[in-house]
């Protein structure tokens, strides 16, 4: 197919990115796109077919309306490609509140598991790293955060390091107490979740 003069590879073809520095590239792109698919006998599903606008001035491309085959497309503030939230202000609060959101449900799955007498702590450990950490991480190297995200992360992985190292005996008071940050990092023994990310990008 071609496209801007060259001839590219389509992959993904059931969930394809057009990109363009101008509005009119992008529906010259979409055009060529339309009349090869004729020929090969693909639909293009205006209904699933969005556009976004990124740009410092978000008035931009506001005026347009993208019609392509006697269909209008949506505009949209954010949408998933590839499993992972695009935001029209490059912003990761969106993306991270959803790998949050998936790392949460994974670690209720496994959180029986993970509080279980009968299971090593080094298992727990590699359970948490291979299953939890793996979902909450999806595509971090593009990541670009800042406290605030940071914090959210290392809240998440003390939660989940809690529940695998249990509670504490103090041994003033004699009574049993959550585990302190410092401490569930001198049990952990790797490299915490931040630094996992930085070392990802």
């Amino acid at each position: 197919m071609k496209l801007n003069g060259t001839h590219q590879l389509l992959v993904y073809t059931d969930d394809v990115n057009i990109l363009g520095g101008r509005v009119r590239t992008v529906k010259l792109n979409a055009k060529a796109l339309v009349v090869v698919r004729k020929e090969i006998g693909l639909e293009v599903n205006a209904d699933k077919t969005k556009y976004m606008v990124m740009s410092r001035d978000q008035n931009t491309g506001r005026s347009y309306n993208i019609r392509i085959d006697n269909s209008s497309f949506q505009r949209v503030e954010a949408f998933k490609y590839l499993g992972t939230i695009l935001t029209n202000q490059s912003s990761i609060q969106e993306e991270m509140k959803s790998r949050l959101k998936s790392g949460n449900a994974c670690y209720h799955s496994v959180q029986n598991l993970l509080s279980s007498g009968l299971v090593s702590k080094s298992l727990k450990i590699k359970i948490y790293r291979t299953i939890i950490l793996s979902v909450v991480l999806y595509g971090c190297e593009t990541w670009s955060f800042t406290l605030r995200e940071e914090r959210r992360l290392r809240v998440f992985e003390n939660r989940a390091l809690r529940r695998i190292f249990g509670p504490t005996r103090d041994v003033v008071t004699r009574e049993w107490r959550k585990l302190h940050n410092e401490e569930l990092n001198d049990l952990y023994c790797s490299p915490n979740i931040v630094r996992v990310t930085k070392s990802r990008r």
